[in-house]
């Protein structure tokens, strides 16, 4: 009985030895697929876009020297008009009374009592207040006010705010409503504030003579950014918070894992954006896509 319970006993050893706990699967974490970027160097256009109105500062008034009867009307309104043009012909109710048979008799009088009035510069007629032949007006009547092209001047109202931008000497486009684009240059900031929009009233000169009416609306881009080179990324490989206070890439720092790296942005469009700091090497690897929800240090697999 002795003999048996050893036996017994070794065998429950044997068979104890022979049989192995099953060898435990080895959990391995599932790879978020992503696609890649890089850094490129270059810059973002970040203009400043507002509107304008055209304005003429100065304008000449032309009046009547002496009474006189209106013979001639040789504009309109809105005409266009160049230095040295004959705007009007006036005649005096001396020269009307003595009436053409006088002047046939005597041809040295012929032109005595004519009166023509010169444009002293070129520019627009804004005003027309005589347009009648035939009228009697008095001296100092006034007869049209002449807009001069070469001071024709964009107001524009710019938000306080953006003052900094538009300091005299720096440049910027004009835009017209037929799409053409003009250079144009920032000259002079008045002292006025829109007290509701609080915007302050700047003039703007084009560069070129331009022809164009009083009051019409325009569009002035002003550039924002200092020209320079900045490490951009396109757009969805910048991370933010809700609150869009603070942002982040995903970079990668081998085949397989991805940290995350706070970033501060600068200028931005429609499709990248600026990275202020920190500095990333022509190489880095940042994801583009797959990158949301992404935590600190996590497992990717790169696909195309």
């Amino acid at each position: 009985m002795k003999n048996y319970l050893c036996i017994l006993l070794l065998s429950t050893f044997l068979v104890s030895c022979k049989t192995k706990p099953a060898e435990e699967e080895t959990s391995v974490a599932p790879k978020s697929p992503v696609q890649i970027s890089t850094i490129r160097i270059g810059e973002i256009d970040d203009n400043l876009l507002l509107s304008a109105t055209t304005i003429y500062l100065n304008r000449n008034v032309l009046t009547a020297e002496i009474p006189a009867f209106i013979t001639k009307v040789n504009i309109h309104l809105g005409d266009k008009v160049t230095k040295g043009q004959v705007l009007y012909e006036l005649q005096t109710k001396e020269s009307k009374a003595l009436g053409k048979q006088s002047f046939n008799a005597d041809t040295s009088i012929t032109n005595i009592g004519i009166i023509k009035i010169y444009a002293p510069g070129s520019g627009i007629i804004s005003t027309f207040d005589k347009q009648q032949t035939g009228d009697y007006i008095l001296e100092g009547t006034q007869l049209c006010t002449i807009a001069e092209s070469n001071d024709l001047a964009f107001q524009v109202n710019v938000p306080y705010e953006f003052t900094q931008f538009t300091k005299v000497g720096n440049p910027c486009t004009i835009t017209l409503p037929d799409n053409s684009v003009h250079a144009a240059i920032i000259t002079t900031p008045l002292t006025t504030m829109n007290s509701l929009a609080q915007t302050q009233t700047i003039l703007a000169k084009s560069k070129e003579s331009l022809f164009l009416p009083e009051n019409l609306i325009v569009k002035i881009q002003v550039i924002k950014n200092i020209k320079g080179n900045k490490q951009i990324v396109s757009k969805p490989c910048v991370l933010s918070d809700e609150m869009m206070q603070e942002f982040w890439v995903m970079k990668l720092i081998n085949d397989s894992t991805a940290v995350k790296v706070p970033v501060i942005i600068g200028n931005k469009n429609a499709t990248e954006i600026e990275i202020n700091s920190p500095n990333f090497n022509s190489n880095d690897r940042i994801i583009i896509n797959g990158n949301y929800g992404l935590t600190d240090t996590a497992s990717v697999k790169i696909i195309k």
